[in-house]
């Protein structure tokens, strides 16, 4: 079951995002109804996505290093009531999908 966490924006207000609620096996479990908002992440959204920018920074410099003409790097962000946000799965099993190319000579027909 997802549930609904409202992260707070640094400039007012909040925004209402769906989480992917962890698997229990047994214990006590937070229940809400649909819809209903279940959590409050501590950070404001710009201060939880700073790690992610920083390992996407990274992660983009250091991919460069192998020249080619063009980069991309595709992952999922998660929010979690007491983490913030977190690099997820986005394709597969995989955090990160890295897509490199070369145009090379013979590449403009």
């Amino acid at each position: 079951m997802n549930e609904l966490l409202a992260v707070p924006l640094e400039e007012g207000g909040v925004i209402i995002v769906e989480s992917v609620a962890p698997a229990h096996e047994g214990g006590s479990v937070k229940a809400a109804r649909p819809g209903e908002l279940v959590g409050q992440v501590k950070r404001s959204l710009e201060e939880a996505l700073e790690p992610v920018t920083a390992a996407a920074r990274a992660t983009l410099l250091k991919l460069r290093e192998a020249g080619p003409d063009e980069v991309t790097v595709e992952f999922g962000v998660q929010f979690k009531t007491e983490l913030g946000a977190v690099i997820s799965k986005s394709t597969g099993e995989c955090n990160f999908k890295v897509t490199l190319r070369w145009g090379g000579a013979d590449a403009d027909g």
